[in-house]
């Protein structure tokens, strides 16, 4: 199970509040959100202080590094002071693209990110958001110039899942998106591929004691 992100139900108006970091990049692949030599581990956490690893520090990073001593590059959009505390990542067209590590998602994660959004994502980096909790939000080229002039006002905006629109500040709608009804429930009950097998644990028990009363040799 996951952590219950945006909601206790499906029925609760879901407002998530805060401001935007303006990667404005195109193509950024996995590598870049999190580079190679940081793979090795298998845990979800701890790949934060290396998001964007490449971009952010001016030197070479490797893993188990002591981050606080290492040279930031000031030109890089998360080492800037007035994006601090962010939830929310807007990039351009193919996020994601690249290998297939699921760590990508680990590490924004990690950092504290909790929706993503983009003119389009790459389709494994993708499903891998929504196994993980992460939300992906595709919203048009139109649609995505509009958030960047809000991000870099360090406007908030409002993410009402429940209802599919991004809103200003003042809560008026400034984007429409869609998103798919099974896993947009999936993060609304904060479930993941476990979760959703947990759900149908009678069914499971039931269907094991009817195979084992039909095919008892198999269970020997």
């Amino acid at each position: 199970m996951l952590g219950k992100l945006w909601g206790k139900n499906m029925n609760e108006y879901t407002i998530h509040s805060k401001k935007m970091i303006p990667l404005d990049r195109s193509n950024v692949d996995t590598d870049q959100i999190i580079p190679k030599q940081f793979l090795k581990s298998i845990k979800k956490t701890g790949f934060g202080p290396n998001l964007f690893d490449s971009w952010r520090y001016l030197d070479s990073g490797f893993p188990g590094q002591d981050n606080s001593s290492r040279k930031l590059n000031p030109e890089f959009i998360l080492n800037n002071k007035k994006y601090e505390g962010s939830e929310i990542l807007i990039s351009k067209e193919n996020f994601g693209c690249g290998s297939s590590r699921e760590h990508a998602v680990w590490a924004l994660q990690d950092y504290g990110i909790r929706c993503v959004i983009a003119e389009s994502f790459a389709d494994i980096f993708y499903n891998n958001c929504f196994k993980n909790g992460l939300l992906a939000i595709a919203v048009s080229r139109d649609s995505l110039k509009k958030l960047f002039l809000l991000s870099e006002r360090v406007e908030n905006i409002h993410i009402d899942l429940v209802n599919q629109v991004i809103l200003d500040k003042n809560e008026s709608v400034i984007v429409k998106f869609e998103i798919d009804t099974f896993r947009k429930s999936c993060i609304l009950e904060g479930l993941d591929e476990i979760g959703l097998s947990l759900k149908y644990t009678e069914n499971i028990k039931h269907y094991e004691i009817s195979s084992k009363k039909l095919t008892p040799w198999i269970f020997e």
